[in-house]
């Protein structure tokens, strides 16, 4: 299967704010970046797609996505739109000191938000088209790729998705080949 990975256009928020699962606008157009990325897509594929506005736009600029919440980003309860800032620097101390399993008050941790992606993996894995395009954030991203490409889960903070890019892998039998990463139109030739 051929698995191209997009993390949606940059959201419309001021920088320093916390945002995970807040709905948020874009700040670039959906349809513009679509058409950007178009060219290194495949001309049949499933597409799937957060449910967040930020994912499901771009999604819906290049097709029929089918929406699943285990694509959405971690969410981060009571920190959700507040300033880093605000959250203060002990609170932010303590997610360093634990990235995997810390998670804000009424919020998730980065595992379980991980744990809700590899389960939408599974079913794609088990559903198996020829290509599949995955709109999503940068949380669920890093741990399909991770997952897929065999790096522990301490390292996956090290795949940085950049907004409005693919990335694609292809996935066999025998494992998985990172084709390219961060790709736009004006970067590579299929």
């Amino acid at each position: 299967m051929e698995l191209y990975l997009i993390r949606h256009p940059r959201p419309a928020v001021a920088p320093g704010i916390c945002y995970g699962q807040t709905d948020l606008g874009l700040a670039e157009s959906a349809d513009v970046v679509a058409e950007r990325l178009r060219p290194l897509l495949p001309a049949d594929y499933a597409l799937f797609a957060s449910p967040l506005a930020r994912a499901r736009l771009l999604a819906e600029a290049l097709g029929t996505p089918r929406l699943d919440p285990r694509l959405k980003e971690i969410h981060f309860g009571d920190w959700e739109g507040r300033s880093f800032d605000d959250i203060g620097q002990a609170a932010l101390d303590a997610w360093v000191a634990e990235p995997l399993d810390f998670a804000p008050p009424g919020g998730e941790s980065p595992r379980q938000m991980a744990t809700r992606a590899l389960d939408f993996l599974a079913g794609l894995r088990a559903e198996a088209p020829p290509a599949a395009v995955v709109v999503a954030h940068g949380g669920p991203l890093r741990a399909l790729a991770g997952e897929l490409l065999g790096l522990p889960p301490e390292r996956w903070l090290t795949l940085d998705f950049a907004c409005g890019e693919v990335t694609r892998l292809d996935l066999h039998d025998w494992g998985t080949v990172l084709r390219w990463f961060n790709r736009h139109s004006c970067c590579v030739t299929k």
